[in-house]
C-alpha cells in the first residue's frame, strides 16, 4: 500500500488546497456502506455541510488507487472495513462554492459491505447511524443521487 506524508494529518496545508482545488476539479471516493438494517450515514460536524448528514468519503491522494481511497475512507470515517463493490455512478457538487467559498468536487461513488470492525466517527463527526431512508437534514447532491439507487 502507499506510503502517504502529512501534515497534521492532512496531505497538504489548507492554503496548497485552496491554491490547487482552486484551479482543478477534485476528484474523491464517496462510499455506500451497505447494512441489513440500510445505509450507513455521517453527520458532519466540519464547518462546510455542517449538521448534514452525508456518506463517508473524501480526496483521492496522488499515487492512491481508487479502491484503496474507498478502504481508507471506510476505515478512518466510519471505524469498519469493507469489501468493495461495485461503483454506482459519480456526484457533482456544485454547492461546494457555497460551502467552502470555491471548488469544483466530482466523487466517485462505490457500493459497498462491512467485513470487519465496528462503527464509529472520527473528529469531523458528531453521529453515525444506518438509516433505512434518506436522513434529513442531507447534503443535496448526495441526496438527488440517492433518491433511486437505495
Amino acid at each position: 500500500m502507499l506510503e502517504l506524508t502529512y501534515m497534521n494529518n492532512k496531505p497538504f496545508t489548507s492554503q496548497e488546497y485552496q491554491e490547487i482545488y482552486s484551479k482543478v476539479p477534485r476528484l474523491c471516493v464517496a462510499v455506500v456502506i451497505k447494512t441489513e438494517e440500510g445505509v450507513v450515514f455521517i453527520l458532519r460536524q466540519l464547518p462546510s455541510w455542517h449538521g448534514q448528514w452525508h456518506l463517508p468519503g473524501g480526496t483521492v491522494l496522488y499515487g492512491e488507487r481508487v479502491q484503496d481511497a474507498v478502504r481508507r475512507f471506510a476505515r478512518n470515517e466510519a471505524g469498519v472495513d469493507i469489501a468493495v463493490g461495485d461503483l454506482m455512478g459519480y456526484i457533482e457538487y456544485p454547492s461546494e462554492v457555497k460551502e467552502v467559498g470555491f471548488g469544483t468536487t466530482i466523487a466517485l461513488v462505490f457500493s459497498s459491505t462491512i467485513t470487519g470492525g465496528e462503527l464509529k466517527v472520527n473528529e469531523d463527526s458528531s453521529e453515525i447511524k444506518i438509516f433505512r431512508e434518506l436522513p434529513n437534514p442531507m447534503i443535496a447532491e448526495e441526496k438527488d443521487f440517492l433518491k433511486t439507487r437505495i
